[in-house]
């Protein structure tokens, strides 16, 4: 099991070795979540994470059109982790409140029709898609 964190340490995730899926989002929305030009998730099965801590729910309409619902700390306010309602099963978790510099790079650059023109995911097995895909439940 490896760990994910919020900043001050109230919401912890114990999470399986190797995610389904890791994937860069350059939605609006995940631009606006991070602060930042983009943000990076790691998709599990949802029951196979623990969640300790009592995380604080944003319900937010994503750019494919169904609900996200976010979770973060009450305290410090990061952004640990989310539930599409179209994948009920998944769960996306802030590669960054991973915190491992060796945590697989994204195999995914998502809705790169708002990606800001300087960022480059690159590899050559990165898939790039104008719109969203997140992993189905099955392999």
């Amino acid at each position: 099991m490896i760990d994910a964190r919020c900043s001050c340490g109230a919401l912890a995730l114990s999470l399986p070795e190797a995610p389904l899926m890791v994937a860069a989002c350059h939605c609006l929305e995940c631009q606006r979540r991070t602060g930042a030009p983009f943000g990076v998730g790691a998709f599990y099965l949802a029951e196979a994470v623990k969640v300790s801590g009592a995380p604080k729910e944003y319900v937010r309409t994503g750019d494919s059109g169904g609900n996200i619902r976010c979770y973060f700390c009450p305290d410090c306010g990061s952004t640990v982790y989310w539930r599409p309602d179209k994948f009920p099963a998944m769960m996306g978790v802030a590669v960054g409140a991973i915190a491992d510099p060796n945590f697989p790079a994204p195999s995914k650059s998502v809705f790169e029709r708002s990606k800001h023109a300087w960022v480059d995911v690159v590899g050559a097995d990165v898939e790039h898609l104008q719109h969203g895909s997140i992993p189905k439940t099955s392999n």
